[in-house]
C-alpha cells in the first residue's frame, strides 16, 4: 500500500505541519508522548525529523481500554513511561492509526492520572475517519477510506510501512 519512501514522506508532511501548528498556537516548549507501539514509532521519526531532543513518553493503554472486560489483558501489557511531569504541560501525542478514537480517549485518561496537561495535540500517521467519539486530530499524515473487511498495519520500527489487510 504505502511503501516505505511513501510512509517517510507522509511523515515528513506531519513534521513540517505540526512545528507550524505549533508556532501559530505560540508552543514553544512541549512533549512528545506515543501510544505504543506504532504511536511511538511514528513520534520518534517525527523527533528526528524536527530534532526535538527530550526524552519520548510512551503509553501502554491496556487498562485504561473501554472494552477491557470484554477483550481481557493484552499478553504483551507493559508498563508506560512519562520521564517528564505532565501537568501543565503541552503534550503532542502520538498514535498510528485513529479508528473509533477510543485509544486516543484512553491515552488521554492515562495522560490526565499522571497530571493535568496544559494542551494535548493529536498526532495520527492515518485517519481512517470511523470515529466513534468526538476526538479529531490536529495532525494527520493521510486519511484513508477501508472497504468492509479491511483493516490498516503499521510494521516497523525501521523502515516504516503501513499495510491494508483483509480480514480473516
Amino acid at each position: 500500500m504505502h511503501n516505505m519512501q511513501a510512509v517517510d514522506a507522509l511523515l515528513s508532511s506531519m513534521a513540517q505541519n505540526l512545528k507550524k501548528y505549533l508556532k501559530e498556537k505560540a508552543i514553544h516548549e512541549f512533549e512528545f508522548v506515543g501510544i505504543k507501539t506504532g504511536g511511538v514509532w511514528v513520534a520518534k521519526s517525527i523527533q528526528q525529523h524536527i530534532k526535538h531532543e527530550k526524552d519520548l513518553g510512551e503509553l501502554d493503554i491496556s487498562f485504561y481500554r473501554d472494552d477491557f472486560t470484554q477483550v481481557g489483558l493484552n499478553p504483551k501489557v507493559s508498563p508506560s513511561n512519562l520521564p517528564f511531569e505532565t501537568k501543565g504541560k503541552h503534550i503532542v501525542l502520538f498514535d498510528d492509526v485513529l479508528m473509533s478514537g477510543r485509544t486516543v480517549r484512553a491515552a488521554m485518561n492515562e495522560i490526565f492520572d499522571y497530571g493535568r496537561p496544559a494542551s494535548i495535540t493529536l498526532a495520527v500517521l492515518v485517519d481512517i475517519g470511523c470515529h466513534e467519539l468526538p476526538i479529531t486530530p490536529q495532525i494527520v499524515g493521510a486519511n484513508l477510506s477501508l472497504q468492509a473487511g479491511q483493516r490498516i498495519k503499521l510494521s516497523g520500527p525501521q523502515d516504516l510501512q503501513l499495510k491494508i489487510l483483509e480480514a480473516e
